[in-house]
Formats: structure tokens, sequence, C-alpha cells
């Protein structure tokens, strides 16, 4: 994850207070807690990346890449914080204020495919192929 000043998040943290992390280096896709449990347990194993968890407010949070709204743009259940939105985050592995990350972000920048995101999410919830790309 990527804090503009991690002085800042550290201290937050220090008080068990959520710290602000600016949605720059990717955008946030938040969906509904259950439905993102559920999709969990569709993604292949090597694309578990970061999500965040929020069971005070029935929510969770996947980090994406910063052009996956064209890809999730025909999912319902998704809906992406625009770019320099504030996402509030707990420390990597510790939980506060009711959010913890089921997968935290290791410093390494990883964000989940939006395809596979979309796929995950159930049938029907990503792109439509016309009639025609099947022959």
């Amino acid at each position: 994850m990527s804090a503009p000043r991690p002085e800042l998040a550290h201290d937050s943290w220090a008080r068990s207070k959520l710290a602000a992390i600016p949605c720059t280096q990717w955008l946030a896709a938040k969906v509904q807690l259950q439905t993102a449990l559920q999709a969990v347990q569709r993604l292949p194993e090597h694309e578990q990346a970061p999500l965040l968890l929020d069971i005070k407010s029935d929510s969770a949070w996947w980090l994406v890449p910063h052009d996956a709204a064209e890809q999730l743009a025909d999912v319902s259940s998704v809906t992406l914080l625009p770019l320099g939105s504030p996402l509030h985050c707990p420390p990597a592995r510790r939980a506060v204020g009711g959010r913890v990350w089921l997968v935290g972000p290791d410093g390494s920048g990883r964000v989940i495919d939006p395809v596979y995101l979309a796929a995950a999410l159930g049938p029907g919830s990503g792109p439509r192929l016309p009639a025609e790309a099947f022959g």
C-alpha cells in the first residue's frame, strides 16, 4: 500500500485508528461483504490480492488497477471509488475499527486482475460476449 505520508498512517495505527490512504496507485472496488467472501472462494490461488473487509458496514474492497473501470463496468455489484478517494485502512496485520485485511497489501503493489474479479463475482456479473462470438 502506498501512503503519501507513511508517518501519518503509522501514527493513526499506533492510536488504533484507521489511516486514510488515497486511491492514487490503484482504485478500490467496493462490494457487499458476503459477495466478496463468496467470490474469494472462486478465485484461483494466484489471483488472491489485497482485500479489505469491514464487518460493521458489511462492505469489502479489492485493490484494482487504474484501468479496471472498463472491465468492471457491467458488474452491478461493484462500485469503484474515484481516483484520489480515501480508503480508510487498518495496518496490514491487525484489525482496527471493524476493518481487517483478509489478504493484506505486501508492499509489492499487487492488485487483483479485474477480469478474474468480474468472473469470480458470479454468473452474469461480467461483460457478455455477443452471440456471433460463438460462431
